[in-house]
């Protein structure tokens, strides 16, 4: 046999192998930790589908939270502004009757109260854009700023009160493995918008190398923008889910949601220092926050201590990215 043939039936690395799937490992690991643990609760079907349906949510905005972190961005604003879909969606979705939100407004089609979800989340998502875009305002800054108005905007919608009674067919889009389903399709989407379109070349042409891809052609402001206008579109998205999941929209919904979503993201392997983000790492990052939030609540511990729990993973998470860029 040639040098040449055996140096190609050789070149399997294990340890880059471990590397790139470690992620999997780890997920895997909680999932049979928790299950012996929790003396095989935490590994009932029904367990296990709470557990997807729980996270869908966040999966949902880490797909556009994934973009914004490859171009060295971030969005603090997605928890508001799922928010401020999920009551705009509430209103809408109320069978007509007294108490009701819109009183006079005949009963409207599912699909009304979904699009101006989706609607609003991408117009939010949109001046988040712009602000970053067009106004040159850091990421961090313009959406937390964003995180605050939207949040408000969200209790002067409502009174500061929950809108509840929302029409059973719009609140099947919450239940069952629909959530489920709605996660795996967002997923295939965003894999072939980042994989196979110009649009995430740019993503990561940008993340890799700002300067760069400017000399190359590439428009860096309306890349953004279009960006965070995705991010929106998802935050909305997740809204619905959230309210038809409920039965009700509250100001209060997607609190600290962007904790979540950043820690999912980070964990599935997208870099902080731009450029490297994968559909199936946010993915398997976020089943491992689904399968920690379960299991911790399955064992009874502390929301605070969960709380405690994820900000510390985000910072190995990053401690770890920074050595593996090093």
């Amino acid at each position: 046999m040639s040098e040449t043939a055996t140096t190609t039936r050789s070149s399997f690395d294990f340890r880059e192998f471990l590397k790139k799937y470690s992620i999997v490992f780890i997920l895997i690991g909680f999932v049979i930790l928790l299950g012996i643990i929790t003396e095989g609760r935490f590994l009932q079907l029904q367990n296990l589908l709470n557990v997807i349906v729980q996270v869908a949510p966040i999966g949902i905005v880490g797909l556009g939270m994934m973009a914004a972190i490859i171009t060295k961005g971030i969005d603090l604003s997605v928890g508001a502004t799922a928010a401020l879909a999920a009551v705009v969606a509430a209103s809408l979705a109320q069978p007509p009757g007294p108490g009701t939100f819109f009183r006079d407004l005949p009963a409207l089609p599912i699909f009304v109260s979904v699009l101006a979800a989706l609607v609003v989340g991408t117009l939010v998502g949109t001046i988040v854009g712009s602000l970053v875009a067009v106004f040159r305002i850091p990421p961090f800054v313009a959406t937390l700023g964003m995180m605050t108005a939207a949040r408000g905007a969200a209790n002067l919608y409502t009174d500061g009160r929950p809108i509840s009674g929302t029409a059973w067919n719009f609140n099947l889009i919450g239940q069952g493995i629909t959530p489920i389903v709605i996660l795996a399709l967002a997923a295939v989407v965003m894999w072939f918008v980042l994989n196979r379109t110009r649009f995430g070349r740019h993503v990561y042409a940008i993340g890799g190398n700002e300067m760069a891809a400017k000399v190359s052609g590439i428009s860096v402001p309306k890349t953004q923008l279009k960006i965070y206008a995705l991010i929106g579109l998802l935050a909305g998205l997740a809204g619905v889910i959230l309210t038809a999941r409920t039965g009700s929209g509250a100001p209060s919904y997607g609190n600290i949601m962007e904790l979540d979503v950043i820690t999912a993201t980070v964990i599935g392997g997208t870099s902080f220092n731009g450029g490297i983000g994968t559909v199936w790492g946010v993915m398997v990052g976020t089943l491992i926050i689904g399968v920690i939030n379960n299991g911790l609540s399955l064992l009874n511990v502390s929301p605070y201590w969960q709380m405690v729990v994820k900000g510390g993973i985000i910072v190995i998470a990053i401690i770890i990215d920074e050595r593996k860029n090093r």
